[in-house]
């Protein structure tokens, strides 16, 4: 992917953590969870959650705006309070007390509070989005404020975040690295309704769904029951749990490549490679202007050494190769240290102690896919623990073995950005007492080819985070893929459209989601549309009609019903009101009649009112319609007051 996945790829890189007692010394005053600051935004009008640690079994006073609460702190030194519901206002003193020491929190606010998680479009930050110059130089709004949660994959939910991040006040210096879109959706919001708004943005490049539920809800699911089992064994024994997953992958070339267990004895650092063939890894091997490598698909070995003095040796425990295309498994001195299996993914693998020794090192690497070490020289190092980056030579003794071509294999369920609960566990948990008004997901881009199953994921990441936030009608804004890839000519199938529409009916059963289209504002050569403040206020507007009940569409007009009449086809629409309208044509495209072995043909459609008519569409061997059917589609059908329709497939009513 592009050099913007592979930058939030490297700072992502953090290592996986099991849970962890919050204990409270007894030297140590009473504080707050860490997702609470300087700054912070309480959410008003409705009781708010407040928690933290202390010591065991000590009585405390929690104060804010002239309101105080009692708690008690269990044997575990961990409390929880619930503030009365306060009106919008501030700034305000928070404080805990035991009544021999207060923690005090300075300028908190009370006004509304948004959560707003996904995967890159949502971390993409406001300051290279369209307009971010201007914007970002006025943004000065002492009523705006955001907090971005760290990254942290972890093993089992944790109780606290693992650092203390910063709420900051949006200004010129600060707004910049918000959440484009999540800045846009909070600021449209501020203006609007004249409150303190505060967001909290947990998100992760790259990352699917699946990583950001519960361990509790995904594992009801009997395709993941067994990997969230194996997260748990990780969480319980990190080194136990790598070792089986290392004995299943071996099993897995055991069974697809006749040569692999002969091939295991190039793992052994004694192995004389000597007649080995080489090369020099300064892109992937089919740019290394090896013959025999240039068109290869397959299997290649690559080996190659570095010398560590006994101070280097000793203090040696990670190793980094940048990133490698596609499926890797690394071993240092024989011993396996990690795999891979995200192109785009640098491998950061944590090495334990004794692997690394003084003298001469081997570091072996057994790659399928088209390209191997795809980094540059300068990407591939051994870290130590005082900050030493040891590099490692560009030249490598290669191997090649079995050619093939469409072999996936398995990834660890604990690796991101393919793992399973990890996100929840790290990044949700920790703070889902906090209590927010709504929440917006704009997710779905590492999912797409697994549309089917996300028709049950997506709800159940709903329903699982209004059980984690103790709400059980918690409005959430679903942003629907943009528009990336292919253009078509002719229709097709599509996996973008596939993964659109199973958002659009988890949110069409939802009565309290609401579904943003953003296919208007995509990119078609870039996967982070820069249009980040147009899909900003269509959240607002989405918040406006399920938070505040405003007698507006949550979203562009949205097909309801496909009845035949006469020679046509008449689509339905709700959210319609202000009628359709067509730009640049007095037609709509983008719509396709399909019959029932899915050959589809575009059709001639006319707006009308509040309904589509397909043209002479009406023939018996047409039994479904589709619209904006593409990875990248064009269209022109919007509403009157200029929200684009929503891609959609429907059955022919009969």
């Amino acid at each position: 992917m592009r050099s913007y996945i592979r930058r939030i790829s490297l700072l992502a890189s953090v290592s996986l953590m099991c849970a962890f007692p919050m204990a409270a010394s007894a030297e140590t005053a009473p504080h707050f969870a860490r997702i609470f600051g300087d700054h912070a935004v309480l959410q008003r009008e409705q009781p708010v959650r407040i928690w933290g640690e202390a010591q065991a079994n000590s009585a405390l006073t929690i104060s804010v705006a002239g309101q105080s609460v009692t708690a008690t702190a269990g044997a575990d030194g961990r409390w929880q309070a619930s503030l009365p519901a306060l009106p919008a206002g501030g700034p305000y003193a928070l404080t805990v007390s035991d009544g021999q020491a207060t923690t005090t929190l300075n300028d908190i606010l009370v006004g509304d509070v948004y959560l707003c998680s996904g995967q890159s479009n949502m971390e993409f930050p406001a300051r290279l989005a369209t307009g971010a110059w201007g914007d970002i130089a006025a943004s000065a709004n002492p009523d705006l404020r955001f907090v971005t949660i760290e990254k942290d994959s972890a093993a089992a939910p944790q109780a606290d975040l693992k650092t203390t991040p910063a709420w900051k006040v949006a200004g010129p210096d600060t707004t910049g690295e918000a959440s484009a879109v999540c800045y846009a959706m909070g600021k449209a919001l501020q203006k609007e309704h004249k409150v303190p708004v505060g967001f909290i943005a947990s998100d992760w490049g790259g990352t699917t769904i699946e990583s950001w539920i519960s361990p509790a809800s995904l594992r009801t699911l009997p395709a993941f029951s067994a990997g969230v089992d194996d997260v748990a064994h990780y969480a319980d024994d990190p080194a136990r749990a790598q070792a089986d997953h290392a004995k299943r992958q071996e099993a897995w070339w055991d069974a697809h490549d006749a040569s692999a267990k002969a091939q295991r004895a190039w793992i052994s650092p004694s192995f004389n490679d000597s007649k080995w063939p080489r090369l020099k890894a300064t892109s992937g091997w089919k740019d290394s202007g090896v013959t025999e490598l240039k068109a290869f698909d397959g299997v290649v070995w690559l080996r190659t050494r570095v010398t560590l003095t006994p101070e280097q040796a000793a203090k040696a425990n990670e190793l980094t190769l940048g990133p490698v295309a596609t499926y890797d498994t690394t071993w240092i001195n024989g011993q396996w240290v990690g795999s891979g299996s995200i192109e785009w993914v640098w491998r950061d693998y944590k090495v334990p102690a004794g692997v690394f020794k003084a003298g001469e090192n081997v570091i072996v690497l057994r790659v399928l896919g088209s390209g191997g070490l795809t980094g540059k020289p300068d990407m591939r190092f051994i870290k130590t623990s005082d900050g030493q980056a040891i590099p490692l030579t560009a030249d490598w003794s290669y191997k090649t073995g079995m050619k093939a071509t469409g072999l996936s294999i398995p990834s660890a369920p604990w690796e991101v950005p393919t793992s399973l609960n990890t996100l929840y566990n790290g990044m949700i948990a920790p703070i889902a007492p906090y209590t927010v008004r709504a929440a917006a997901w704009y997710q779905g881009e590492s999912n797409t080819g697994r549309a089917t199953e996300y028709r049950t994921l997506l709800p159940m990441l709903m329903a699982d985070w209004r059980k984690s936030f103790s709400a059980p009608d918690l409005p959430m804004l679903i942003v629907q893929l943009s528009s990336y890839g292919a253009v078509s000519t002719q229709p097709g199938a599509s996996n973008w459209a596939d993964l659109r529409e199973a958002q659009r009916l988890s949110v069409a059963a939802d009565a309290h989601a609401a579904l943003i289209v953003s296919t208007d504002v995509g990119d078609r050569s870039d996967i982070h549309p820069t249009q980040k403040t147009i899909i900003g206020n269509r959240l607002a507007r989405g918040v406006d009609k399920l938070v505040f009940g405003q007698n507006i569409a949550p979203t562009g007009p949205e097909a309801t019903s496909v009845t035949r009449a006469g020679a046509d086809l008449v689509i339905g629409f709700r959210y319609a009101e202000s009628g359709l309208k067509t730009y640049s044509s007095d037609t709509a495209i983008g719509f396709e009649a399909c019959d029932a072995k899915d050959a589809c043909r575009y059709v001639s459609a006319v707006a009308e009112g509040q309904r589509i008519v397909l043209k002479g569409a009406n023939t018996p061997e047409n039994v479904r319609v589709r619209y904006a059917w593409s990875d990248a589609p064009y269209t022109n059908l919007y509403s009157g007051d200029d929200l684009p329709a929503v891609p959609f497939q429907m059955d022919i009513a009969q």
